[in-house]
């Protein structure tokens, strides 16, 4: 192990502006977590990150002696460590059903970030159609609780939230045909924790 983690006192987070880090970023400020947050430039990575970091993939967080370098084992890991406000549910068929929803979303709408966000047009048309056409079939599901089927925030609107923001940046615009969504994204993106969590780049994209 790097002897540049057992020289850290303080939890840090290689960070990035895209859903995955934002996603792990939205955990942090909702927790009140005190956490360094490291930007990178992601063609010239630090070598604390390659030293730490097999994969070089960001968001990495390094939490003294443990490094963890998915953002789903980030946020489940950050909501375990502190757990006030919790984020899942206490019982097991809840949390099962928490954790199925996390799987679907990262399935059905992160898997088409990359095609959104790359250089083929053709690609990212279809994957702007596919989520567009996605989110509307699911606005009865936001019309249910004030959250993602919760009375609380939960670690499925802290993944869903950095994708709604990104709307308007991969150009699709819901209109009146998914009003629950319009004003679940109101509730989600006037929290204190959502608004620390943007990066300069980040607010710039509405």
């Amino acid at each position: 192990m790097s002897s540049t983690v057992t020289r850290r006192s303080v939890m840090m987070m290689f960070s990035y502006d895209d859903v995955w880090s934002h996603r792990a970023r939205i955990v942090c400020k909702e927790k009140d977590i005190v956490i360094d947050i490291e930007e990178v430039d992601l063609d010239n990575k630090p070598e604390d990150l390659i030293d730490l970091n097999p994969y070089g993939s960001i968001p990495t967080l390094v939490d003294r002696d443990l490094v963890l370098y998915d953002s789903r084992v980030i946020v489940e890991y950050l909501d375990e460590r502190f757990p006030h406000p919790p984020m899942m549910p206490v019982d097991p068929v809840s949390r099962a059903r928490t954790r199925l929803a996390l799987y679907r979303i990262e399935n059905d709408w992160y898997s088409l970030i990359r095609d959104l966000e790359g250089k083929y047009a053709k690609k990212a048309l279809d994957a702007k159609k596919v989520l567009e056409e996605s989110i509307i079939s699911s606005t009865e599901v936001f019309e249910v609780k004030p959250f993602f089927l919760s009375d609380e925030f939960t670690l499925v609107d802290a993944t869903i939230a950095p994708i709604f923001w990104r709307l308007e940046k991969y150009g699709i615009d819901l209109g009146s045909k998914a009003k629950p969504v319009l004003e679940y994204m109101d509730r989600i993106f006037s929290r204190e924790g959502f608004k620390e969590s943007l990066t300069e780049s980040e607010i710039e994209m509405r």
